[in-house]
């Protein structure tokens, strides 16, 4: 009688795991053995059952597998349970079965987050989960635990990871306040279900990819009593600016025909020209201009650029430094020299 092979499931155990030692014999022989009973001894591993107090009789070349259901109760190591199979007046067959133990959970990293988080704001997070283990892991998933945010998928499901490998899942991630996110790692060792936790601080900040607006190139010009603001507005972000619209701020009361313009979506790196018409205070020197935007989740967004109303138009520049009274009378000053000279020009044809 000779012991074919032994085998554990699942390979390596964890503290406190349920799994099973299997041993396979052979009668070797050429006649029938009679057997009593089979058992497992503890070492590192106890057996949870007898299930073998006796076993008869195996025929010459005939095979027999025994398992036995055990829990380990030890701390990492290698460990030798022996099995034993009493063959009655044969004698005893002893064998050591090794048993690894090792508690090394799943690892879990955050593999890609925004620069900072913003409320209600929906940012990409993506969490890898790899197996140091020297077994497989199976069933592996990841599931969302906490308050304050809302996400999309709950949990994702990565499947089996063999010893060494990884995989990456993807989150949908919008906070309604500064919170902390939990990815709990959950697999099965075995029959044995394992969690480990990933915990993601969710702290609100600016973002550095978000969209940019800039006004440049403004000019301002008086009609009567109000005043038209023109220039170009750029989007310097690297996000997409969507519905955007520039007004007049205070002190500032916007007028028609322009009261608010319409830009629509700006690119990163676009431009557009804007025009703004407003009544302004006598004494006001300065306004903000406020751009209103989205981002792609319909976030809204304002910001406030500042423009001067002592920025004027060329045109305007050449005629401010004489009163409208003085322009007149250099008008009629110039006409008046233009008669005088034709005047003398005819005398002197005469």
């Amino acid at each position: 009688m000779t012991v074919t092979s032994v085998s554990v499931e699942p390979e390596v155990l964890m503290p406190g795991d349920t799994g099973f030692v299997t041993v396979a014999v052979q009668n070797t022989g050429r006649f029938t053995l009679p057997l009593g009973g089979a058992r497992l001894y503890e070492d590192g591993v106890v057996p949870t059952g007898e299930p073998y107090p006796s076993v008869g009789s195996l025929g010459a070349g005939l095979n027999r597998t025994f398992t036995f259901a055990v829990r380990t109760d030890a701390s990492n190591g290698i460990y030798y349970p022996r099995f034993s199979l009493d063959l009655r007046e044969n004698g005893t067959l002893s064998h050591p079965v090794p048993v690894r133990v090792d508690d090394t959970p799943l690892n879990a990293s955050v593999f890609e987050r925004p620069d900072a988080f913003a409320e209600s704001r929906t940012a990409a997070v993506a969490v890898q989960v790899g197996n140091p283990r020297s077994n497989a892991a199976s069933g592996v998933q990841v599931i969302t635990r906490g308050a304050n945010f809302s996400v999309t998928p709950e949990s994702a499901f990565v499947g089996t990871l063999k010893p060494g490998a990884s995989g990456t899942v993807a989150f949908n991630l919008t906070p309604a306040a500064e919170t902390n996110v939990t990815f709990q790692v959950v697999w099965r060792n075995g029959v044995n279900t394992h969690t480990a936790d990933l915990v993601l601080p969710v702290t609100f900040g600016e973002d550095k990819r978000q969209a940019d607006p800039v006004i440049t190139n403004v000019e301002v010009a008086v009609e009567g009593e109000n005043y038209r603001a023109t220039g170009d507005v750029m989007n310097a972000g690297l996000e997409p600016a969507r519905s955007v619209i520039i007004s007049p701020g205070a002190p500032a009361a916007p007028v028609d025909p322009f009261r608010v313009y319409v830009v629509g979506t700006l690119d990163p790196d676009d431009i557009s020209t804007f025009e703004v018409t407003f009544r302004a205070g006598a004494n006001a020197t300065e306004i903000p201009l406020v751009i209103e935007y989205r981002d792609d989740d319909g976030n809204p967004y304002s910001v406030e650029r500042p423009i001067s109303l002592e920025n004027r138009t060329g045109e305007e520049a050449a005629d401010a430094g004489l009163p409208a009274p003085a322009v007149a009378a250099v008008a009629l000053l110039v006409v008046a020299a233009g008669l005088a000279a034709l005047w003398y020009v005819r005398r002197r044809q005469r």
